[in-house]
C-alpha cells in the first residue's frame, strides 16, 4: 500500500508542475474577481459543508469517491495533484492516512484540519459488550462517546463528528472562516451562508432531541462504533460490533458477549450500515432474535443512500432510530 501511495505521489508531481502557475496566486484569491476558490475536501461531510458555504465561489474536489469507504481510501495521482493545486485543503487529520500524507508532502495553500473544531474525544477500538452491560447507569455526557468506558478510552480519537449536528456546526464555522481568509473579497457571502447552514444544523439537532426523547431502549448496537457522538448527545449508549474502523472483525468471544448483552438487555434492533457488509449484524440478529435495520454513518453517499444530501440521510436515520428504539 505504501509503495502504491509513493508511486501516486511521484506521478502527481508531473500534474502539479502543469499547474504551478495556478498555485502561485493561491494566497491572494480575493484579488481575482473571476477566480473560484479551489478546495480539496477529504470526505463527504467536508465536501458538503464546503459546497454549501462556498456556493458558486468555490470549486470543491472530493478526495473520496462516492461509495468508497473513506477510512482506508487511497488517492490517485490526480487526487494528490488536486491537494497540491488547492487554495484550501479541508481534511481531518488521523482519519485518512493517505490524505494526511498528501497534505504533508503536497499542500501549498491554506490547510484546515477540522479535528480541532470538531472537539474530537477518544473512542474505543473495541467496545466490549460485557463491560457495556455494567454501564447502564453511567452518565451519558457529551464526551462519553462509547458509553462511559473511562478505563479504556483514550486510545483513538473518534473521527465521526458529523453525526453530531452541534460538532458539525462548529466545523462548518471553521470552514467558513477558512474561505473568508482565502477570498476576503467575498467574506460577507461566506458568513451569510455559514449562518444559514449552521441554522439548519441547529434545527436538525432539535428534531433529533425531540424525536429521541422517549424511547423504550437506549442501547444502540451498531455495525461499527461510528455513532458515539450521536449516542452521547441524545442520551443513548453505543455498543459497536467492531471498533472505530468498519474493517475490523470481532472475535468469536466478542460476538458471544454482544449476543449475551442483546438478549439480557432486551435489545430488539441491531443496526447494519451502508458501505459495509451486513453479514455480522445479520448473524448476530439470527442468534438473538433481533431484527436488522440500516443506519447510514454518512461516510459517503451512493445511489442507495436514503436521500440526496446530509440532511435527507440524517432525517432517514432519525426515522430508523425512532422505529428501532421504539420511541414515542
Amino acid at each position: 500500500m505504501l509503495r502504491r501511495r509513493l508511486l501516486a505521489t511521484t506521478a502527481a508531481l508531473g500534474l502539479v508542475a502543469l499547474g504551478a502557475s495556478a498555485c502561485s496566486g493561491a494566497a491572494a484569491v480575493g484579488g481575482n474577481q473571476d477566480h473560484r476558490v479551489q478546495v480539496a475536501a477529504g470526505f463527504y461531510a467536508l465536501e458538503y459543508a464546503t459546497s454549501r458555504i462556498g456556493g458558486d465561489r468555490v470549486d470543491v474536489t472530493a478526495l473520496t469517491k462516492p461509495g468508497v469507504e473513506p477510512h482506508d481510501v487511497e488517492l490517485s495521482a490526480r487526487k494528490v495533484a488536486s491537494v497540491a493545486l488547492a487554495d484550501v485543503v479541508v481534511y481531518e487529520r488521523g482519519f485518512q492516512s493517505a490524505v494526511d500524507e498528501a497534505v504533508d508532502h503536497q499542500a501549498r495553500g491554506q490547510v484546515l484540519d477540522v479535528s480541532h473544531a470538531a472537539r474530537l474525544v477518544p473512542g474505543l477500538e473495541h467496545d466490549h459488550a460485557g463491560e457495556a452491560a455494567g454501564s447502564h447507569g453511567d452518565d451519558h455526557s457529551a464526551d462519553a462517546t462509547s458509553g462511559g468506558h473511562g478505563a479504556h478510552a483514550g486510545q483513538v480519537p473518534d473521527p465521526h463528528f458529523w453525526l453530531d449536528p452541534q460538532r458539525y456546526a462548529d466545523v462548518a464555522r471553521a470552514i467558513g472562516a477558512a474561505l473568508e481568509k482565502a477570498d476576503p473579497a467575498h467574506a460577507g457571502e461566506y458568513r451569510q451562508r455559514t449562518t444559514a447552514f449552521t441554522g439548519e444544523l441547529t434545527a436538525l439537532d432539535h428534531e433529533f432531541a425531540a424525536g429521541l426523547k422517549s424511547c423504550r431502549n437506549r442501547d444502540l448496537v451498531t455495525g461499527h462504533a461510528a455513532f458515539g457522538y450521536l449516542a452521547a448527545l441524545y442520551d443513548f449508549h453505543q455498543v459497536g460490533i467492531t471498533g472505530l474502523s468498519p474493517e475490523a472483525e470481532p472475535s468469536p468471544a466478542e460476538l458471544a458477549r454482544i449476543a449475551h448483552f442483546v438478549k439480557d438487555g432486551g435489545v430488539r434492533t441491531i443496526y447494519a450500515e451502508t458501505l459495509v457488509s451486513p453479514a455480522v449484524a445479520e448473524t448476530l440478529a439470527r442468534e438473538t432474535g433481533a431484527t436488522v435495520k440500516v443506519l447510514d454513518p454518512l461516510e459517503g453517499l451512493t445511489d442507495e443512500s436514503a436521500g440526496h444530501n446530509y440532511f435527507d440521510v440524517m432525517r432517514a436515520n432519525l426515522a430508523t432510530l425512532r422505529a428501532g428504539q421504539e420511541c414515542t
